[in-house]
């Protein structure tokens, strides 16, 4: 596991300036690979070219330095990541006579495009992004995975093309301050992250998943194509103790593949479903025993750790177990969230990145259940969704719109339990009868009447997010299948997969995820939904294949999720630096918020007269992103 990081001039550089550049790219990212460093630099008439990487040892730990040359120097590579199935890459090139002078997967990948072209990427399973120059064709080649699981960020000016692991590596190269991109402020203000291929700024983007950008560094242009084609999803005839059986073979396969390493290797485990089965799989293919890991809160209603307890228990793991308070987020929080180099308020972030950093005392590899609720329909929005159909059908719009206003006047949370009022207020804001309503399911910090409302005519945009529809091809999403194909474009790649990336390579431990494998997510995909979701049974086909692994209802037990009180944080510990950021000429001197609304929804939070979690805390995380990136406030 590694970053990497990029630059094309458009005119010729001295070699020593673009290593310069390069060099200190790759110093702003050492995190991420702190055991070895690479740098690569060529001079040309009409452009120079460097790229740099940061190493995180994981496989082939003596012969894998990078950056990695074909045998006659006209083709270099830095990646970031793994290949896991390298090793069946390598034999079926070696039986081709292609040779090898490293073990690594790094090689793997040079050499299949050597022989293969940008036909070989498809054949890639794993968690990556690379940067492939090619002097026979004077073309570079930037690539990320088919889930978006490693991140990549670019931008292309009048100057140069630079792109980079993190945001940061690019934001300290350029010379000037990048404005805030609307877009990427609606999108965040709306999920609570920004989704490829938007940033909060404007001109720097992130490379969609499953894409590959081609820059001709005769022109200077750049083409951005898709890696793998993703086929409709189709409903097949297959049985559903056929299905079943399979599910089961994929997934022992995946976790049996994401677990090759040179080094210590553990779990996250949290008790739900999907850690538990990651971790059955794990303990089932070793004799030894594994190591695993679980956090847990000294507020009661956030603690799960006794369902930890019990996997651990059945499984004989050695079982690491970390209780964390507000003291804990006190000395990580403001490093923790600036990280990310833009805005970002998933509040599971900071458990994330304390059971890492707990984590990575112990092994450097771990394996989580993240991606289960996607592939297999397990989040409860997906009940939302089909509860949505039921109530339209029903209940007729005027109706509804007295019962959610009686929703809002009555059903008041004053404190961050999220309970069942939380619950069946957030399901009827989401109703829609047009056919949006699973986009304001996904906007966990405001719908977008709520943005409307808090924000700057200036700074709203309310159709934010067409250009997905015309990505999915949906305009109207409806089904299961429909929920998860948006959870896959935005939510995993610019949310789940974000929080987990940034916070574990904080601490330098490299996290993969088994059921983001896309043999599993295409057979899925061909499953009748029943198999997925029974009635109101979640993971259906998932839980069958491994029911008689686990005790009698366990696999049943509710989970609340991992997230953490930021709500009462808010209230308590972090309440003057917020109550900072509603200061009418802090305000004013922004011009994005609507200096009335924004401060009684901040007090009424504070003084516990109506709970806003999540609308407060991305307000919180903005602002905190902005006053460092704006006012240079440490």
């Amino acid at each position: 596991m590694c970053g990497i990081n990029g630059i094309i001039t458009k005119t010729h550089q001295d070699k020593d300036k673009i290593s310069s550049i390069v060099n200190s790219m790759n110093h702003l990212i050492v995190h991420r690979g702190p055991d070895d460093d690479g740098v690569f630099w060529e001079e040309n008439a009409g452009f120079s070219v460097g790229m740099g990487m940061r190493r995180l040892s994981i496989i082939d730990l003596s012969s894998g330095k990078q950056p990695i040359f074909s045998d006659n120097k006209q083709i270099v590579i830095v990646f970031n990541g793994e290949i896991y199935n390298y090793k069946a890459i390598k034999s079926r090139l070696e039986a081709e006579g292609v040779s090898f002078h490293t073990s690594s997967d790094t090689e793997v990948i040079l050499k299949a495009y050597e022989r293969y072209g940008v036909e070989s990427f498809q054949w890639l399973d794993g968690m990556y992004s690379f940067s492939i120059y090619d002097k026979n064709i004077n073309k570079l080649f930037i690539g990320r995975d088919f889930f978006g699981e490693k991140p990549l960020y670019y931008t292309h000016t009048e100057k140069e093309f630079l792109w980079a692991s993190e945001l940061k590596s690019i934001i300290k190269t350029i010379d000037y301050q990048p404005n805030i991109s609307k877009k990427g402020l609606n999108l965040y203000f709306r999920l609570t992250y920004i989704p490829a291929p938007h940033t909060i700024y404007d001109n720097i983007y992130k490379l969609e998943a499953n894409h590959y950008i081609e820059y001709d560094l005769a022109s200077h242009h750049t083409t951005i194509r898709k890696i793998n084609a993703e086929p409709e999803p189709r409903v097949s005839k297959v049985s559903f103790d056929d299905a079943k059986t399979k599910t089961k073979d994929l997934v022992y396969k995946s976790v049996d593949s994401r677990s090759i390493a040179d080094v210590g290797l553990g779990t996250f485990l949290s008790g739900g479903v999907d850690s538990s089965i990651i971790s059955l799989c794990l303990a089932q293919s070793t004799d030894k025993k594994i190591d695993t890991f679980s956090i847990g809160f000294k507020k009661a209603s956030y603690d799960e750790t006794d369902k930890s307890r019990v996997v651990a228990k059945l499984l004989n793991s050695n079982h690491h177990e970390f209780i964390i308070d507000e003291e804990d987020l006190k000395n990580n929080i403001h490093e923790i969230l600036l990280n990310f180099d833009e805005p970002f308020s998933d509040t599971a972030a900071l458990p994330t990145h304390l059971l890492s950093e707990k984590t990575r005392e112990h092994v450097t590899v771990a394996l989580t259940g993240d991606g289960g609720d996607e592939v297999f329909g397990g989040y409860n929005k997906y009940y939302i969704g089909k509860m949505n159909k039921r109530y339209t059908s029903v209940i007729p719009k005027g109706l509804h719109k007295a019962i959610s206003g009686l929703s809002n006047k009555y059903l008041i949370s004053k404190d961050d339990t999220r309970g069942r009022k939380f619950q069946i207020n957030k399901l009827l804001n989401a109703i829609d009868h047009d056919g949006g309503f699973y986009w304001d399911i996904i906007s966990l910090a405001n719908t977008s009447s709520q943005l409307a409302e808090i924000m700057s005519p200036d700074y709203f945009e309310p159709n934010i997010f067409q250009e997905y529809k015309k990505v999915l091809n949906k305009e109207k999403i409806e089904t299961l299948t429909d929920f998860r194909l948006v959870d896959k474009v935005l939510s995993l790649e610019g949310g789940m997969l974000a929080k987990v990336d940034r916070t574990s390579m904080m601490t330098s431990l490299e996290c993969r995820a088994p059921f983001l494998n896309k043999e599993i997510w295409e057979f899925t995909n061909t499953l009748p939904e029943s198999y997925l979701m029974k009635g109101w049974n979640k993971k259906y086909i998932l839980k069958e294949a491994f029911r008689d692994q686990f005790p009698t209802d366990f696999l049943e037990k509710g989970k609340s999720g991992f997230g953490s009180p930021t709500g009462d944080w808010l209230r308590q510990s972090l309440k003057k630096e917020l109550q900072s950021y509603i200061e009418p000429d802090f305000l004013k001197s922004q011009g994005i918020f609507n200096t009335e609304v924004i401060p009684r929804l901040v007090t009424d939070h504070l003084e516990s007269k109506k709970d806003s979690t999540f609308r407060v805390w991305s307000y919180y995380c903005f602002q905190k992103w902005y006053s460092h990136t704006f006012l240079k406030e440490n």
